[in-house]
């Protein structure tokens, strides 16, 4: 495919990494740089389970979780200005960012049912994205998008994937105990993340590695905007 022609395909743009990887913010400001759509999985994720935790099914038996995850409605809004995610109409951007669903994403995550109704959502966020999109997650190169135009692997030491944490959380007021707990789950996470059978968190063989432990903000923006630019022959708008 030349350039022209790539032009005017739909681009799917796929950044994985673990936690505090800085891969939300950057794959926001990568899709709003090139005016693509942006779909944070995560946030489903996340949204799964906290409809889970509210509607009280044991999110640790994993047979619970798959009969009841056919029965949420989440949308995920694409808009990299302003980017939002509903559950049954309610939204739900605050509340899935609590610790105590924080604390239980992994286990729901890891249910096959539940990564499957997922999986399916967000291909088809990716196939009403009129210019393309920017999908960042744990699995998207690897098993959402296996055919992304671009795909980008996003990584940092595990020092500085937790300062980065522990400093977002500060800007929003938590405290220092809580700071402390949520450093402690981020490697518990990335562990079970890992691990886990289904779609595990791992770089796809095609996958382009960025370490951003030394980078700043910018600098990691600039690197992935340029590859798209580059593979996909965007440019900026």
């Amino acid at each position: 495919m030349d350039t022209a022609d790539r032009a005017h395909a739909p681009v799917v743009v796929a950044i994985d990494g673990p936690s505090g990887s800085g891969k939300s913010t950057v794959s926001r400001a990568v899709a709003a740089r090139l005016g693509l759509s942006f779909l944070d999985t995560g946030a489903m994720y996340r949204a799964m389970t906290w409809w889970m935790l509210a509607n009280e099914v044991d999110v640790d038996d994993p047979e619970a979780v798959a009969v009841a995850c056919s029965k949420p409605v989440i949308v995920s809004g694409t808009d990299a200005a302003g980017p939002t995610i509903t559950v049954d109409g309610l939204d739900v951007s605050g509340p899935i960012r609590g610790p105590e669903v924080t604390a239980r994403v992994s286990a729901v995550a890891a249910v096959p049912q539940v990564r499957a109704r997922l999986v399916e959502l967000q291909q088809g966020c990716a196939e009403v994205a009129e210019r393309g999109i920017v999908a960042e997650g744990r699995d998207m190169g690897s098993v959402v998008f296996p055919d992304a135009t671009v795909k980008v692997f996003l990584t940092a030491s595990a020092s500085a994937r937790a300062g980065r944490r522990a400093a977002e959380l500060r800007e929003k007021g938590v405290d220092e105990a809580t700071i402390t707990a949520m450093a402690a789950d981020l490697a518990r996470r990335d562990a079970a993340d890992s691990s886990r059978e289904t779609a595990p968190l791992a770089q796809a063989a095609d996958a382009v590695l960025v370490d951003t432990s030394e980078l700043t903000l910018d600098q990691v923006i600039a690197t992935i905007a340029a590859l798209v630019e580059e593979r996909a022959g965007l440019s900026a708008v």
